[in-house]
């Protein structure tokens, strides 16, 4: 267990840095400290009393980053509760499924949202997120108690909040503190348990790490409804007197570029995907004209493209970060390649929703290209289910302080989640060298050739999509032979006046490509064009089973 209550965590860090700014919502103005925080939370705390909300009571919240978003996370958890986070990508019966199987007692959600659930179904007080308004009541008493809960408020704390006035609920680091369900690449979501001590381990690691210190900025771009986000932009940046700005729209690489060039962040969370469109789209085109690959030949010249394209991209990304952290998938191993090469202060990290989320982690001067870290020192263990772990991929397996208490109402998928001696399956497939990792890729995605040999399509999918026209591809087996079902680049198409009629000839172009830079097992015997893009979860890793 570890030592640090989650919860007081918190009411010392209000308490601490009550004047300096806490969150600031991008493009609306709206900004509140970590005493005007506190405040929020504790007009909240008298709502839930009012409506008899208790402790180990689950409320449900709906919505994009946003400052109120933020607020009820707290001002649940520091209230006992438990928050139920769903994110605002999943389709309206998932969010009402996921409703009604966490037994949730309140709704936060945005109204837009909102307009479009069926109202009926749902039995129980609906609150509008950003204006904390009654969207539904359940009975006039509930609508009575919210229209008198600003004049409880000043009676409650008639000569205002302040420091000494922040006391929040006694509970244990054993409890559960959210509901966390998964949307994943299998296609079932689950609702895991994560308890205040899982949080706890992940936050506390962080400061070991020394990743943020107090005053400095961070901006919230990552769904903080999927625990990579909300345990390290949002938790742990809280925790250390942190300024979060929360960006609230879509995170488009112009909107994302134009964000990190005004907050300026500290540091930078990430997913894959974000680095590889940067790849792509702006240092591909580049090293690969003509002139370029001919002067990155010569020693001294070579030296100096790279710094001046390391010294455009750090300002590309706000210029006053100390690293990036890239997490929530697989980063494609040409991309990684290049980053290390210029001296990128970048690392990639492991973890999932079940360890809420991290598992293991290198600083980048440790970083190891191709690996993911390593295991967490005295917080997590892990073990490669193999003969040999150094050098025959087998599941990583796992336990320690940030491993989930179990699927929520779903005994069968908990046993069915853990070894008989306690450890949990990751289903990821890898090799351990010492403590640190090396993924290879999902077990359930591992295709088995012909001849016995075992094939990781995350691998090869990895070429193919820095090759022309390429926008993203899944590797799938055909009648014992691989097929590429490939989404093609069609803006970059457009860009360079590229017909549609020449896409199979483009395809069978890099196919050859591909397949001459691969083992004869992994060679692919055609590329299938989809029209549309696959469909993703949150984190922006393909369903896959669809199209299986």
């Amino acid at each position: 267990m570890i030592e640090q209550n989650f919860i007081k965590l918190y009411e010392e860090s209000f308490k601490k840095h009550w004047d300096l700014p806490a969150l600031t919502d991008y493009k609306e103005g709206n900004s509140y400290t970590y005493g005007q925080l506190a405040q929020e939370i504790a007009r909240l705390h008298l709502l839930f009393s009012e409506l008899g909300i208790e402790k180990g009571d689950k409320i449900s919240l709906i919505g994009k980053n946003h400052s109120s978003w933020s607020i009820v996370f707290m001002a649940t958890v520091t209230f006992g509760a438990v928050i139920v986070p769903i994110l605002h990508e999943f389709n309206e019966e998932s969010m009402e499924y996921i409703i009604d199987h966490s037994d949730s007692k309140l709704v936060f959600i945005n109204d837009a949202i909102w307009k479009s659930f069926n109202k009926d179904k749902l039995m129980i007080p609906i609150f509008e997120l950003s204006s904390f308004s009654l969207l539904k009541s359940d009975g006039e008493s509930t609508t009575e108690k919210v229209a008198k809960l600003e004049d409880l408020f000043y009676r409650t704390y008639p000569n205002g909040f302040s420091r000494k006035d922040i006391c929040y609920a006694e509970a244990g680091n054993e409890e559960v503190a959210c509901l966390n369900y998964t949307s994943g690449t299998t296609g079932f979501s689950k609702g895991v348990m994560i308890t205040a001590n899982n949080f706890a381990g992940n936050v506390t690691y962080a400061h070991t790490l020394e990743l943020l210190f107090t005053g400095e900025r961070i901006l919230a771009f990552l769904p903080m409804a999927h625990v990579y986000g909300c345990a390290f932009d949002f938790l742990y940046a809280l925790s250390a007197g942190v300024h979060i700005t929360l960006l609230g729209i879509s995170p488009t690489p112009q909107n994302l570029i134009m964000a990190l060039g005004e907050v300026k962040p500290h540091l930078i969370i990430t997913v894959p995907l974000v680095f590889e469109k940067i790849y792509k789209k702006r240092i591909l085109p580049v090293i690969e004209k003509p002139i370029i690959k001919i002067l990155l030949k010569i020693p001294g010249i070579h030296t100096l493209i790279l710094k001046t394209i390391k010294k455009s991209l750090t300002k590309t990304l706000g210029g006053n970060f100390r690293e990036v952290i890239i997490g929530g998938a697989a980063l494609n191993t040409e991309v990684e390649a290049f980053f290390h090469k210029i001296k990128f202060p970048f690392t990639v990290g492991y973890g999932m929703t079940e360890c809420a989320p991290l598992i293991s982690y290198d600083h980048h001067y440790d970083f190891v290209p191709g690996s993911c870290g390593s295991v967490l020192d005295k917080i997590m263990e892990a073990r490669i289910d193999s003969p040999d772990p150094a050098t025959v991929p087998g599941e990583i397996q796992v336990r320690g302080e940030n491993v989930m208490k179990g699927y929520y109402k779903n005994p069968e998928a908990t046993v069915a989640a853990f070894t008989t001696d306690g450890w949990l399956k990751t289903g990821d497939q890898g090799v351990m060298k010492g403590k640190r990792l090396f993924i290879k890729g999902r077990i359930k995605t591992m295709l088995l050739s012909p001849n016995g040999q075992n094939i990781y399509p995350e691998e090869i999918e990895s070429r193919l999509n820095n090759l022309p026209y390429i926008a993203e591809s899944v590797i799938v087996m055909r009648n014992t032979k691989l097929v590429a079902l490939v989404y093609p680049d069609f803006p970059a198409m457009k860009e360079n006046n590229i017909p549609e009629e020449k896409l199979n000839e483009i395809m069978q172009e890099n196919r050859e490509i591909l397949n001459r830079s691969v083992a004869q097992y992994e060679k692919i015997g055609a590329i299938e064009i989809m029209e549309t893009e696959f469909e993703k979860t949150p984190k922006k890793t393909v369903k896959r089973f669809l199209y299986e």
